[in-house]
């Protein structure tokens, strides 16, 4: 498998045979497709306590666009159930290997097979190592044997080239169909990357993708500690998904069953928006669970937003 030095936007390798490496300036706003083109958003429900709510239908849900409602056209519960097909589902796998990680790597690469060993629904997992290269792998099913071991075989070395980790994968995420759910687990900030963080921030309100975090922060200073916690939170809030800040490395089975049932719980929306300018704009989206009156006690987590299709510029 070939390197990938973090100045480069790489191509993802499927079932371990490369593919060329190409650059891209940014991936185009991706959508699911269902014979037409939808704007698709993942949901998360929950009430005051903080339980997951389920068995919630489209029609208990609503969604506005700059102001105006939108019709629901797509439908899908995470967990479907018997009976029930949701969009297929790509997992990305982005892990910390710089030197840092070293202590803590081997409870780490345990916890982490443990979750992959529950989540079968995946048709696919990018496994995205990085320090101060990133190094990107894509496994099928078939190949998951292959991905264990690779897990398994990993040593720490070299600095944190964590945004542009993070951009390499919504990358190669951005041509795939369906649901994506991105799993970052690092122990600490950005040292070598040359994607800036506002242009990581970019990149994310870009993409469809659910980030969920754990950010082992306990070896930094408590200074370095809340600025990273603060950017790691931001970087789950903007795609709709959760930071988690373990205590101890002893505690990431605990979270992996949290990060497995925040997966399971979400919802999957999908409309075609009334707006139809080709300005590139950003569109300002809330989604809301209705209730008796208006009103319902529920939280909803999702992304805030999307860029609108860019058309060609307009001729003098």
């Amino acid at each position: 498998m070939k390197a990938v030095r973090p100045r480069l936007v790489a191509a993802a390798v499927i079932a371990c045979v490369p593919l060329a490496a190409h650059v891209r300036q940014a991936p185009q706003a991706p959508v699911f497709r269902a014979g037409v083109d939808l704007v698709t958003f993942g949901v998360t429900v929950t009430d005051r306590r903080g339980s997951f709510v389920g068995s919630l239908t489209a029609e208990d849900f609503e969604i506005v666009e700059d102001g105006r409602p939108q019709a629901i056209r797509y439908f899908s519960a995470g967990d479907s159930g018997e009976g029930r097909s949701g969009p297929e589902m790509h997992l990305g796998l982005v892990l910390d290997l710089s030197e840092s990680m070293g202590e803590d790597l081997s409870f780490t690469k345990t916890a982490s097979v443990k979750f992959l060993n529950s989540l079968l629904e995946a048709v696919d997992i990018t496994m995205v190592e990085f320090e101060t290269e990133v190094r990107v792998t894509r496994y099928s099913q078939d190949d998951y044997a292959r991905l264990i071991e690779r897990i398994r075989r990993q040593k720490t070395s070299g600095m944190t080239a964590l945004y542009d980790a993070i951009g390499v994968y919504l990358d190669g995420a951005s041509g795939q169909k369906g649901r994506k759910i991105m799993l970052l687990y690092t122990d600490g900030g950005d040292t070598t990357s040359s994607m800036s963080f506002g242009d990581l921030v970019g990149v994310l309100k870009l993409s469809d993708a659910t980030v969920y975090v754990i950010g082992e922060l306990e070896h930094q200073s408590r200074f370095t500690k809340n600025e990273q916690r603060l950017r790691l939170q931001q970087i789950a809030d903007l795609t709709g998904g959760k930071a988690f800040f373990p205590i101890d490395v002893k505690e990431l089975d605990r979270v992996y069953a949290q990060v497995l049932a925040e997966i399971r719980a979400q919802y999957t929306l999908g409309y075609l928006s009334t707006n139809d300018r080709t300005d590139g704009a950003w569109r300002k989206v809330d989604i809301r669970v209705k209730g008796a009156g208006g009103r319902c006690d529920c939280r909803v987590r999702a992304r805030k937003g999307y860029f609108g299709p860019a058309g060609p510029p307009k001729q003098p």
